[in-house]
């Protein structure tokens, strides 16, 4: 009896073991395979990164060809510059019928030392409209106004209007700003000597400061720099006065 009954389970556990000995083995896949070998991902690291290599190579290839860049500015200050130079055209005639001028006595006694940026001038008008502070290179959105004598001269306001800056900033010496109709505002730095302040209500012609220098602009003789906004966007003097003339 005993002999029977141990031979049942013997075999049953024998028959399991057939069965599982039997069973075909999982081999992985073929992508499995490919993905176990060593090299696969260091390759495609490599790969990847020359994608990208070949994409900003590409990028910058495509901005040099631009002609309106220009050797230290970056691509922020060429959309900034291009925006000044393209805002919507402002009347050069006020309400009141002045039409804007330069902010000094005489102009033939004058010399224009850095001149506005105009991103359709050539390179080399472009380059000597930058200015270079702290290693940075800015286009220049103004117009530097000095004598030929290299004297410090009185700064008249180029239209009638309320004062709505008046004091001195971190960089840029003393400095007026003058709100005027139809949405124009004049910008006054390099100052020294302020004659009027804020909320004074100035006439065409009326001398508010004196000709100085800036921090920002070191090298450069006593001088005012001028800069004219139409609704917040820089504009070249010199197109409003011609056009009033």
């Amino acid at each position: 009896m005993n002999d029977g009954s141990n031979k049942t389970p013997r075999k049953m556990e024998e028959s399991h073991k057939s069965i599982a000995g039997s069973s075909p083995a999982v081999r992985p896949t073929g992508w499995k395979k490919f993905l176990s070998k060593r090299w696969v991902f260091p390759a495609a690291y490599m790969a990847a990164a020359a994608i990208i290599v070949t994409i900003l190579w590409m990028n910058s290839g495509t901005s040099s060809k631009d002609p309106g860049a220009v050797p230290g500015l970056t691509g922020v200050e060429s959309e900034a510059a291009a925006e000044g130079q393209s805002s919507p055209a402002a009347t050069a005639v006020m309400a009141n019928g002045e039409t804007l001028r330069w902010p000094v006595n005489k102009m033939e006694d004058m010399t224009t030392i850095v001149p506005f940026y105009d991103a359709t001038a050539p390179v080399q008008e472009r380059e000597a409209a930058m200015v270079e502070y702290n290693s940075t290179f800015s286009a220049h959105m103004a117009t530097d106004l000095a004598r030929k004598d290299a004297k410090s001269f009185d700064v008249l306001a180029a239209l009638s209007g309320k004062v709505t800056v008046a004091g001195q900033t971190p960089t840029n010496g003393y400095e007026v700003q003058i709100e005027h109709p139809q949405g124009l505002v004049t910008v006054y730095q390099s100052l020294t000597d302020l004659k009027v302040q804020v909320g004074d209500e100035i006439e065409q012609g009326d001398v508010i400061a004196s000709a100085g220098q800036s921090e920002l602009e070191p090298q450069e003789v006593v001088h005012v720099h001028f800069e004219v906004l139409n609704n917040g966007l820089s504009v070249n003097p010199s197109t409003l006065i011609k056009a009033a003339k």
